[in-house]
């Protein structure tokens, strides 16, 4: 009886906590208005779907990007090449051999090229060498045989303009983070009506849509983006067409950039770090330049996060995978041990990973509860005064 007396004051005590911590849940579906949609979250790291939920579906599909907002992504990451007749796609490589089917179709056999991509001849059958209507007849697989292979032969290649229209579609405030990818190559062998280059075309593509807007501005809380590179120049070029947040990709410190004569080393600076955040908002670098690796073992970090960061640059590491191959034996095999390492120890600011439904449960299990309101205190000692009397009989 006393039980059955106090349950709705416990009940109402458990709601008004629960009601006060914030977590960022996956929403409902069917919500189409944008002045509606729940907005994307800023007071965490961002979960950054790399070509889409890729690590359950073939990359840079619409089905890999649906996945990827359905498990709680904050941005879908996409790269952007053209094809021959200009149009703007969603593709990671400039050949399409490795995630589609065009090796096995007769009728393209003759496309095969070897052309100079940075400094390296390489052969294959380039995304510029295809018109947008026969690059659609093409289906996706997925790139690693230790991942799921049921959708391979299901998918088409998609345009960015079909991408984008997946973003807003969204039931909630959906980012995108575009790669300008490989802006020398497309430059040289896609040619635009007017001399117009490729970044050129990528940004009349965004703000057709409108996409624009200084980082945390009510135009990009509305339609969240990140623009990213790993050419410097493309960067540059691109902040006089457009005040969008910019990110520089960082590869192997060893490599040379693709438009410049300069080593990834050396655009990580001091001096280069003052100079590019006059252009860029953040740096997205390889996981290992940040802490080396030896035999799969993690070493010592180094001070990249802590440069950038009094520098004011935000950092979006990539990629994180769940699989064992990816994973350092420092994580016991656990990538929810990698997200608490790189959140808490390091410090990022976003992650681009292949799994976004297990950084979004990391993420969730990880919200801090908030101190108790004054309200919440309130409510509680009066739901103590109240079954005290039961207490004592």
């Amino acid at each position: 009886f006393i039980f059955s007396e106090c349950l709705p004051l416990i009940w109402l005590s458990l709601v008004t906590l629960c009601a006060g911590r914030r977590l960022y849940q996956v929403p409902g579906k069917g919500v189409k208005d944008d002045a509606s949609k729940q907005p994307i979250q800023t007071s965490r790291p961002y979960n950054i779907a790399h070509r889409g939920s890729n690590g359950e579906i073939p990359e840079e599909t619409k089905a890999a990007y649906l996945k990827a907002i359905e498990e709680g992504t904050d941005f879908i990451e996409t790269d952007i090449l053209s094809s021959k007749d200009g149009v703007l796609i969603c593709f990671h490589d400039v050949i399409l051999d490795l995630t589609t089917d065009v090796a096995s179709r007769k009728e393209f056999a003759g496309r095969n090229r070897t052309y100079d991509v940075q400094g390296f001849k390489i052969p294959g059958f380039f995304t510029f060498d295809f018109t947008l209507k026969e690059l659609k007849t093409l289906r996706t697989k997925q790139r690693y045989a230790f991942r799921d292979q049921q959708y391979n032969g299901k998918y088409p290649i998609i345009t960015f303009e079909e991408f984008l229209a997946i973003a807003q579609d969204a039931p909630r405030v959906v980012g995108i983070y575009p790669e300008i990818k490989n802006p020398v190559l497309m430059n040289q062998h896609v040619k635009w009506p007017g001399g117009k280059r490729f970044e050129d075309k990528v940004v009349e593509t965004l703000k057709k849509h409108g996409y624009g807007g200084a980082y945390l501005s009510k135009q990009w809380l509305n339609k969240p983006l990140f623009i990213q590179s790993f050419a410097p120049s493309s960067l540059v070029y691109i902040s006089n067409l457009t005040d969008s947040p910019k990110v520089l990709l960082i590869d192997d410190v060893i490599r040379p950039t693709q438009d410049t004569n300069q080593t990834y080393a050396e655009i990580t600076s001091d001096t280069y770090f003052t100079y590019i955040k006059e252009y860029v908002v953040g740096i997205g670098p390889w996981k290992d330049t940040i802490v080396p690796v030896t035999n799969n073992y993690m070493l010592t970090p180094t001070d990249l996060v802590k440069r950038a960061h009094a520098h004011k640059l935000q950092v979006h590491p990539y990629t994180y995978r769940n699989e064992n191959q990816f994973l350092h034996f420092n994580f016991s095999q656990d990538p929810y041990k990698e997200y608490e390492y790189w959140i808490k120890e390091i410090g990022v600011d976003g992650l681009f990973t292949d799994f976004t439904g297990s950084l979004h449960n990391y993420q969730e299990w990880a919200s801090p509860l908030p101190e108790t309101s004054k309200s919440t205190r309130q409510l509680l000692s009066h739901i103590a005064s109240l079954v005290r009397p039961y207490a004592k009989a």
